[in-house]
């Protein structure tokens, strides 16, 4: 990124201005990333869960294999394609 600054603007004053554009682009990027992780918890998924679906599975006689990635992550669904595991 260029910065212009004007010519009667001091090594000191330029330097400032370089400063505050850095800082608030810093706080944006941080925003954004905020928004990246609240969005990612808000998603269902199978994390930490994975051991424990197929425990269910195999304690009523379906093989207990392990939920693979990118699977629904509804149960009902899940276990409707347990037989895919």
């Amino acid at each position: 990124m260029q910065v212009d600054a004007p010519e009667s603007a001091s090594a000191e004053e330029a330097a400032a201005v370089v400063a505050a554009i850095e800082a608030h682009l810093s706080e944006q990027r941080a925003r954004l990333a905020a928004a990246a992780r609240a969005a990612r918890q808000d998603e269902p998924s199978w994390d930490g869960e994975k051991w424990r679906f197929a425990g269910r599975l195999e304690a009523i006689g379906a093989e207990g294999g392990r939920v693979p990635d990118g699977a629904p992550t509804d149960a009902w669904s899940a276990a409707g394609r347990a037989d895919r595991f």
